[in-house]
């Protein structure tokens, strides 16, 4: 019982960061929802009698995995519901010109942002967002523990954030 406690009180405790990762991925607010509640009930039946050593990361996990499912599923169904006559040759997926000039912006936001950061801090970020790494193998490259690997990737995350919301 204790453990189903400790895994209620991380999900409490991080439910609207988690609402905000889902949504990122999903671009819906309800359907992040959806996957939120969905991805807590399986974090409760895989650690109803065992003490997980990550809680937060293995419900971020499972997060990002059904987010991923559900996108999958709607471009499927949405192939599957193209209007007949419709030549997929000439849709392209690549964005408008003006879009494409907009996301160059917010990269060269992006990337100034993580040349003012500290080195560490920028080194921590770029494992977890580029190599994929997750924050125990970021705190063993760094030597330090995995909450404070946890709280380099959050500070660097949010002063891009920060720069991306000045647009400077």
């Amino acid at each position: 019982m204790r453990y189903v406690e400790t895994n209620l009180s991380v999900y409490l405790n991080h439910r609207a960061e988690l609402l905000d990762y889902a949504t990122a991925i999903v671009g819906d607010r309800s359907h992040g929802e959806d996957v939120v509640q969905e991805a807590f009930l399986r974090l409760r039946s895989a650690a109803a009698d065992r003490t997980l050593e990550e809680p937060l990361g293995y419900l971020r996990r499972i997060i990002r995995n059904l987010a991923i499912d559900w996108v999958r599923r709607l471009a499927r169904e949405g192939k599957l519901l193209a209007p007949a006559g419709i030549d997929e040759a000439i849709v392209e997926e690549r964005p408008s010109p003006e879009a494409a000039l907009a996301h160059r912006d917010e990269l060269r936001i992006v990337l100034a942002a993580m040349a003012e950061l500290p080195e560490r801090t920028r080194a921590a970020l770029e494992m977890h967002r580029f190599d994929g790494l997750k924050l125990k193998e970021i705190a063993s490259r760094l030597g330090v523990s995995v909450a404070l690997a946890h709280a380099l990737v959050y500070e660097g995350l949010e002063h891009c954030r920060e720069r991306l919301s000045r647009g400077t």
